[in-house]
């Protein structure tokens, strides 16, 4: 930096070095992914996958339900807190029509097998990747939680932590509304 820089004050040279550090990075991220597709009020997409027992697992397999769609990592701090939550919300709303279904987006699924064995998940589990976080408009954050009521339309998003209780009070009233 040249003389008249360092005569600034100290902050103000924080503040300038700030901005020639974080330019590339910035000019870097200039090229980012498309924006996430909104998908609420509009047909969850589907899939058909298997679960980390070896059982198949469809979306359209729980039509009628009130499905909590939750992608998860091993790695995901917020995810390991929410999860054995959503494992409570199954064994007390399930027999009122609710399905919580994990997607984990972990690149080993004996890793995905432990955490869910650890947690004692009483919902199933599979394993999530490119194509389907894609289709549901991008995984680029952990956790991600879709609420898609009892005809397969998304009603609601949850990016990141975010309150249990906010995302129980839409579950109930998703349940109310057979």
């Amino acid at each position: 930096m040249s003389r008249a820089a360092f005569a600034l004050p100290r902050a103000a040279r924080c503040m300038v070095l700030a901005l020639f550090v974080g330019m590339p990075a910035a000019l870097a991220t200039s090229h980012a992914a498309p924006p996430v597709q909104n998908l609420l009020n509009k047909k969850a997409p589907g899939f058909a996958l298997t679960d980390l027992g070896g059982q198949p697992l469809s979306l359209s397999g729980f039509r009628g339900k009130v499905v909590l769609l939750n992608f998860w990592a091993t790695w995901c701090a917020p995810c390991l807190v929410e999860m054995p939550a959503f494992a409570a919300w199954q064994q007390q709303y399930g027999t009122q029509g609710l399905q919580v279904i994990g997607i984990s987006m972990d690149d080993n699924a004996g890793a995905a097998r432990r955490v869910a064995a650890r947690l004692k998940l009483n919902y199933p589990v599979a394993m999530g990747d490119e194509h389907l976080g894609e289709r549901y408009g991008g995984v680029l954050g952990l956790p991600l939680t879709f609420l898609i009521d009892r005809n397969g339309m998304v009603r609601a998003q949850f990016q990141g932590e975010t309150s249990l209780k906010l995302i129980e009070g839409r579950v109930s009233a998703l349940l109310a509304h057979p």
